[in-house]
């Protein structure tokens, strides 16, 4: 099983707009898309000067599984956040392994 884990760090002024979002609308589209079993939204606990980071996870069964998301569906829903929040809330991505 692999988690593909989307690290977000948005700033504060458009944070709980960006939560409301992520859980009704962004987060719903990609499950849709049915490459993911599982996703959950975490806030990161750290102290930062600006914004706040959240943890966004989906799990898929395997690394083909992904990538044929990645090559086929990520890009659009990617443009999609990017569009509405630019750099207010900027993501890096990260695979992991459940081992």
């Amino acid at each position: 099983m692999i988690i593909y884990n989307v690290t977000v760090n948005v700033e504060n002024d458009v944070r709980d707009e960006w939560v409301k979002w992520m859980k009704e609308i962004h987060i719903p589209e990609v499950m849709k898309t049915g490459y993911f079993t599982e996703n959950k939204i975490c806030k990161v606990l750290v102290d930062e000067e600006q914004g706040t980071t959240f943890s966004v996870q989906y799990t898929c069964k395997s690394i083909d599984v992904l990538k044929d998301y990645q090559s086929k569906e990520a890009p659009r829903l990617q443009k999609d956040h990017n569009e509405k929040y630019g750099t207010k809330a900027v993501a890096f991505r990260t695979l992991l392994e459940i081992l």
